[in-house]
Parts: structure tokens; C-alpha cells; sequence
């Protein structure tokens, strides 16, 4: 569900994804594996339906639990529009209560966000975004930086991270 790497799915048996279909098939379950309050469960539409470049994922978060983690995004651009129940959205340093037909948007290089469950029903929504063969994100609060090329995932430390700015081109 959270894998943005392009892939090859399998052949869909049509373009159309059913919702009675998707009830008889089980849903998926993530967390991520540097936040214990990571709880997502939920249906990757896209691949259902044999999207390779575009995720789209319908998916829940119950209540007391969060997305995955506080990042940002170098390449690939997200989106979430939520469907039903309530949520925190952290965008930047700031805290927004979201709610059904609320949209969020993060072009890159994007600002810091996570989303989080705190009240008594569940979060739903859908999440989406691109799927490229590399992915730069980085998880401030947790110092780290993920560099991802293909299913090859790399986590450095943020604050030893040797950057330079190459000169501008004549």
C-alpha cells in the first residue's frame, strides 16, 4: 500500500475495481516501522485495477492510531481526500482537524506532514501519488533521511548528511 516504487502487477481481469469485489478479498495491514502508533489498514486500488505509475489506495486508520510517520517528500508528490470520520493533519508546524470531503495536497519538494486518529471512529480516506523508481524523504523529527531506488530502502542520519550545491552551468 505505502510502496510508491513502480512495479509490474499482475494482468487485472478488468479496469474496473468493485467495491462488492474488494469485500470478499482481505484488506492489507501496515505500519511503519519507525512509529509503534502506525496502524493503516485498507485496499490498494491501483494496483487492483493494474496501475504501474500512480498509487491510489482506499485506507483506514482506527482511533488512537496514526498514518505512518512525520516526512516530507523530495520526488513524489501525495495527496489524501478523506472520506469519512475525523483526523489531526500536521502540515509544517501547524495542526488541522480534517473531515470528510477535505483535501490535501503535497507538490515537492513538500512541507512535513502525518496524519493521526485521536477520536472514537475511524479515519478513511484516500491516499495517492506517484510511483517512481527513487524516492528522497526525509523523517525530521526522527533525524533520519530514507533514500529509496526500486525496493531498496537506505535510512541516514539527517545531521550527518554531506550536501553541497553544484555550480550553475555557463
Amino acid at each position: 500500500m505505502s510502496e510508491k516504487t513502480e512495479k509490474s502487477p499482475a494482468a487485472p481481469k478488468s479496469p474496473l475495481s468493485r467495491a462488492a469485489d474488494r469485500a470478499r478479498i482481505p484488506t492489507e495491514s501496515q505500519q511503519h516501522p519507525l512509529n509503534p502508533r502506525s496502524e493503516i489498514h485498507g485496499h490498494s486500488l491501483s494496483d487492483l485495477v493494474g496501475l504501474r505509475r500512480t498509487g491510489v489506495h482506499l485506507l483506514r486508520i482506527p482511533p488512537g492510531k496514526e498514518s505512518f510517520i512525520f516526512h516530507s517528500h523530495q520526488l513524489e508528490e501525495e495527496w489524501m481526500y478523506v472520506l469519512s470520520g475525523r483526523g489531526i493533519a500536521e502540515i509544517a508546524d501547524a495542526q488541522h482537524e480534517v473531515g470528510p470531503g477535505d483535501f490535501l495536497g503535497f507538490p515537492t519538494p513538500s512541507v512535513g506532514h502525518h496524519l493521526r486518529n485521536p477520536f472514537s471512529e475511524d479515519l478513511v480516506y484516500l491516499s495517492g501519488g506517484e510511483r517512481r523508481e527513487m524516492e528522497v524523504a526525509d523523517f525530521p523529527r526522527d533525524n533520519k533521511r530514507m533514500v529509496r531506488v526500486g525496493r531498496t530502502v537506505s535510512l541516514c542520519p539527517l545531521d550527518t548528511v554531506e550536501s553541497f550545491t553544484l555550480p550553475e552551468q555557463k
